[in-house]
């Protein structure tokens, strides 16, 4: 424990989930673990929690700061009450952002507090109208290639569950990141979590706003239009071509600094830069199936059978989750974006593929629970199959998409397989279709006849394995749905260290997923702010401390 100048005491407790529902229990459990004397304390300030469930019972950990009335002014809170954007002059010098997922969205919102105008282009429809295309795709199994689960107003981020999860070592600057997000209406509780989630049900209004800040501080946020080209004038960029998807009319901006934040599936940006001879890198990824059980059996494990609700009927624990990992013949096989009481979607960009993505509600209180489940790809894979060149990872990774689609009837009926016979190395019922929350849904297949062999056969090995460490995984309910194949970019797009522009085109700025300098909304969103940073420095180094 440590106690500040102002008397405010912080320190770590260990306490069950019902007694952290409770304001006078938590008091009294603090003034207890902290050796304070009773009557000491009237308020407990919570600055991080996280669940211990590793054994019987299931614990709580939190990092707390606690006083009185007389130092209830000294909490050590990040607040969004402070957040202000200024609104730009009229003179203000413009940066073209491409993209809106949280790569462009936060590089904008830097460049405001920077004093520059960004020009936000996304090649997708705003939140409202998106929506009825991803119905399309659900129900009648049409593809919009720029309306989509990727494409649109919020990139994919939108749509993936919001997670905000991240490695990121400096921790003040996370803060800022998820302190932006409050600020826009996300719920407090993600500055404290120790895994902090939005839910997608609440992540487009927290765009929506967002945008709201972008054109309101003077910045311009245009829908249904593409970058399709750009010039580069003595290995710099001097200008882009943006085409109106709606009309087919283009326009040639003028422009020096462009923001490349178009996401992992924008194929079309990686093809467009190749055509340039623009260096690019093959990047190793992930690639595999969803995996969906019943989540009650997942809340049965991980909680040792506790009860998810106290007597009054209140939540004492959220919907489990698991995290897995292990070696399969030297490969990497891992769980990947795990969603609690989540659903799988269909993240199709083209027509003549198939795509699973997962997500999940703010509450996550939907039946089933799903999780990615991947083996590594890197050179050896990709080149042994006879894909070379900077593209060869994107061609291996799209080929297996297109695969499965043929394998599922040319529609977005996905390929799946109950797990017990994808184990067995048997065909599921093709008449026996499981419960699942894929919604365009299934089609029963031998996913080893479908899936590359390293991949199925270490995803074989690797759900053996993951049933010695979650008793039970191997589930006969359990599905298996194919392919998730969008797990990170298999395209590094280069960047100077310092200048973070590309090396042959200086003025253009790869970043966030797309750029292979992402792995998540949140490391995404403060990849953007860096990049809007560096172009700060270039433009008005005075602006930046």
């Amino acid at each position: 424990m440590e106690q500040n100048d102002s008397g405010v005491f912080k320190g770590q407790i260990r306490i069950t989930p019902d007694l952290v529902l409770s304001d006078r229990a938590l008091i009294d459990e603090v003034e207890s673990q902290l050796s304070l004397e009773n009557g000491s304390i009237t308020w407990v300030n919570v600055l991080r929690r996280s669940i211990d469930a590793r054994k019987k019972p299931v614990m709580m950990h939190l990092v707390v700061e606690a006083g009185n009335e007389s130092n209830i002014f000294a909490r050590s809170e990040y607040s969004a009450d402070y957040v202000k954007f200024p609104v730009l002059p009229d003179n203000a010098p413009s940066v073209l952002v491409v993209g809106s997922g949280p790569a462009g969205l936060y590089a904008a919102l830097e460049l405001i507090v920077q004093g520059i105008k960004p020009v936000v282009i996304e090649r997708g429809k705003m939140v409202r109208d998106r929506r009825r295309d991803l119905a399309k795709l659900t129900k009648n199994h049409i593809v919009d290639p720029d309306s989509n689960y990727c494409f649109g107003e919020g990139g994919a981020g939108t749509y993936s569950d919001g997670k905000l999860y991240t490695r990121a070592k400096k921790r003040g600057h996370v803060m800022e990141a998820l302190v932006w997000l409050v600020a826009h209406g996300a719920s407090s509780d993600i500055l404290i979590d120790a895994h902090p989630h939005i839910g997608t049900n609440k992540l487009p209004k927290i765009i929506t706003e967002i945008r709201s800040t972008i054109i309101r501080s003077g910045g311009e946020v245009r829908f249904g239009t593409k970058l399709i080209d750009f010039s580069i004038t003595s290995g710099a960029i001097s200008g882009a071509t943006l085409l109106d998807v709606a009309s087919g009319v283009k326009e040639e901006f003028v422009t020096e600094h462009i923001v490349l934040a178009t996401g992992h599936s924008a194929r079309d940006i990686f093809h467009l830069l190749h055509s340039k001879n623009l260096a690019l890198e093959a990047k190793p990824f992930a690639l595999g199936v969803r995996v969906e059980h019943p989540q009650s059996f997942i809340n049965q494990r991980q909680y040792h059978g506790e009860s998810m609700l106290n007597p009054q009927n209140e939540e004492r624990l959220p919907a489990a989750s698991y995290s897995l990992v292990c070696q399969i013949d030297g490969r990497g096989v891992h769980s990947f974006c795990m969603c609690p009481g989540g659903i799988i979607a269909p993240c199709a960009t083209a027509q003549e593929e198939i795509v699973t993505n997962g997500w999940s509600p703010s509450k996550r209180n939907n039946p089933f629970a799903n999780s990615g489940m991947v083996v590594q790809i890197d050179r050896e894979i990709w080149e042994k199959d006879g894909y070379f060149g900077p593209l060869a990872a994107l061609n291996y990774q799209s080929a297996v998409e297109k695969a499965c689609w043929k394998s599922a009837g040319r529609t977005q009926k996905a390929p799946a397989q109950m797990l017990c016979d994808f184990i067995k190395k048997r065909p599921s019922n093709p008449s026996s279709i499981p419960d699942c929350s894929y919604h365009p849904g299934l089609t029963m297949v031998n996913l080893h006849e479908v899936l590359p062999p390293v991949v199925s056969e270490s995803l074989r090995k690797g759900f053996l394995e993951f049933d010695k460490r979650i008793i039970g995984f191997n589930h006969p309910e359990a599905v298996i749905v194919a392919p998730e194949s969008r797990t990170s970019s298999p395209v590094k797009i280069p960047r100077d260290k310092e200048t973070l522009e590309h090396p042959d085109a200086k003025g253009l700025y790869p970043c966030g997923e797309g750029g292979g300098y992402a792995g998540g909304i949140l490391s995404a969103a403060m990849d953007g702010r860096r990049v809007a940073q560096s172009i700060v420095q270039l433009l008005s180094p005075k602006q930046v401390e």
